[in-house]
């Protein structure tokens, strides 16, 4: 990739980033498109979150994906809000074109299940009430399922959830509970985004066993290092479908993308270039 006075960048802000895997799924992306791009991380510390927005306007960056801790702190500095990162309340993705802010995580994790399954009418159990799950529950609530079951540690935050994402009247049927009552004998999908099984602790009993699951189950883990977590090796047991979380990374970037140029992104390139990264 030969980077020119004509490059346009886009990046990723967070603190730290020095982990990401985006830079090269997108590079790998503009390369394949032929395209005056280049993708690159910024480490901004919390303090510093308001001038790297506006220095970025100002230096005609072109685009930003956003992650930890500044997804919702960031929605202060914007100009406008995509409707369903209004109902997050959390921002993954800014296009300077207007200084708008989106939400691609949980479109993201929509199309890694749905290349399994659709996810409409069907009963769906997440488990974990953080940041994530909020992404993934209103896009969830969007795309028609039938039931939502949001089950957490902390029921409270379970209880908070489902009732913000019933007062998005986007579904009529959200439930909450205690994640150690989770019960899969109705479930179509089962969906983690806990941190459960994320390296270095991959070894540590899973959010459900293979005996809570049966054949017709598509189990989705958030968690994509390692790619193979321990609730997916539970699936697999059971005969279970497995969804890994390496593909909710793919999507959520690739909505990103075409925010940012237009183009229909290049997905078997994009993940051609995570999977070479992570070694799979």
């Amino acid at each position: 990739m030969e980077v020119k006075g004509s490059t346009n960048v886009v990046g990723l802000i967070g603190h730290p980033v020095e982990h990401s895997f985006s830079p090269p799924m997108h590079n790998a992306a503009f390369k394949k498109l032929d395209m005056d791009y280049v993708y690159t991380a910024f480490d901004v510390n919390p303090k510093d979150l308001e001038n790297a927005i506006k220095g970025a306007e100002a230096l005609n960056i072109k685009g930003f994906n956003v992650t930890i801790p500044h997804k919702i702190e960031v929605m202060k500095y914007l100009n406008e809000i995509d409707e369903v990162a209004k109902l997050i309340g959390a921002v993954n993705t800014i296009d300077f074109k207007n200084l708008k802010g989106y939400n691609t995580d949980g479109i993201g994790a929509i199309k890694a299940i749905e290349e399994v399954t659709s996810v409409k009418n069907k009963n769906v159990v997440v488990a974990g009430a953080g940041g994530a799950s909020r992404a993934i529950s209103f896009y969830l609530a969007k795309y028609g399922v039938d039931t939502l079951t949001i089950l957490n540690r902390n029921v409270e935050k379970a209880q908070k959830l489902s009732e913000d994402v019933l007062k998005s009247e986007l579904i009529d049927n959200v439930l909450s509970g205690q994640i150690n009552d989770m019960s899969l004998d109705d479930a179509d999908i089962l969906i983690n985004t806990t941190p459960v099984g994320m390296h270095p602790n991959v070894d540590v009993d899973p959010i459900a066993s293979k005996d809570q699951m049966h054949e017709d189950l598509v189990v989705f883990d958030a968690v994509y290092n390692p790619n193979e977590t321990v609730l997916l090796k539970e699936a697999i047991k059971a005969d279970a479908k497995p969804v890994y979380g390496i593909k909710m990374l793919l999507y959520q970037g690739a909505e990103s993308f075409e925010i940012w140029t237009g183009k229909k992104a290049p997905i078997d390139v994009m993940e051609d270039a995570l999977t070479n990264y992570l070694g799979l």
